[in-house]
């Protein structure tokens, strides 16, 4: 997933700093929200929620932001709405498999705003089920660097259950199978090693590797997507050089 991974953290640095830092944070409020309502407003006994007000926290969401969140979500507080998650699925340019999921109170806005995303943006939607198999449920655990090695990130994480550490660059990706995520990121915390977010992601099984100008595609693409107020998270699996990354985002 190094590719896409190592896309999507740069770019979620980036996006406190620039023009999208309040669409980021409305999206990672909206995971708080949920989490809450899904599983009770006490971040120690709700793994889910515990994450996603980290999530949020690492992002500099204002903490009486993230309180609200918890209170709407567990009914504590008015004007909480009532989310769905749906899962849309297509191809983005050059056949590069697209999972799209949505969080939304409107289903027919998100499916709106996601078919217009993909068609203008040479992409096109696929039958549920079509694209899906292509990718696996994993939990992914981003720790950045400055801190540990790559040798003790892996030995503090191994008999967690964790399956494997990448190298992204300016941070180590964490896999392991959903169920053990929790584990994972309990055992770096014992450890005393900082991760800056933990959570359930859909991984390819297989990539398209893309040159510059593919890249480009996909990347206009998913940020097109996401910059739907519904759409709360695009997987997609392409890979791209760190030579193409580079020249592809500057």
């Amino acid at each position: 997933m190094s590719g896409h991974s190592k896309w999507a953290t740069t770019k979620h640095k980036k996006a406190v700093i620039d023009a999208k830092r309040g669409k980021l944070f409305a999206k990672l409020i909206k995971n708080v929200e949920v989490a809450a309502r899904q599983g009770g407003s006490d971040p120690d006994g709700n793994p889910t929620l515990y994450d996603a007000i980290q999530k949020a926290k690492k992002q500099s969401v204002p903490n009486k932001n993230i309180d609200s969140a918890v209170k709407r979500g567990a009914g504590l507080e008015a004007g909480g709405a009532e989310y769905e998650t749906i899962m849309y699925e297509g191809y983005g340019p050059n056949g590069v498999a697209v999972l799209i999921e949505c969080l939304t109170d409107n289903r027919n806005r998100a499916a709106s705003d996601v078919r217009v995303a993909m068609t203008r943006n040479g992409g096109s939607m696929a039958d549920p089920g079509s694209v899906s198999y292509l990718f696996n449920r994993k939990g992914v655990v981003i720790v950045p660097k400055g801190g540990p090695a790559e040798d003790d990130v892996l030995a503090a994480v191994l008999d967690a259950g964790a399956e494997e550490v990448n190298d992204l660059g300016e941070s180590f990706e964490v896999l392991s199978e959903a169920g053990d995520m929790v584990a994972v990121r309990t055992a770096l915390q014992d450890a005393g090693i900082d991760y800056d977010s933990a959570e359930a992601n859909f991984v390819p099984t297989m990539q398209v590797e893309l040159d510059e100008e593919g890249a480009r595609k996909i990347f206009r693409l998913i940020d097109a997507l996401e910059d739907s107020d519904d759409v709360q998270n695009v997987f997609a699996n392409f890979d791209v050089s760190d030579e193409v990354m580079e020249k592809a985002t500057a």
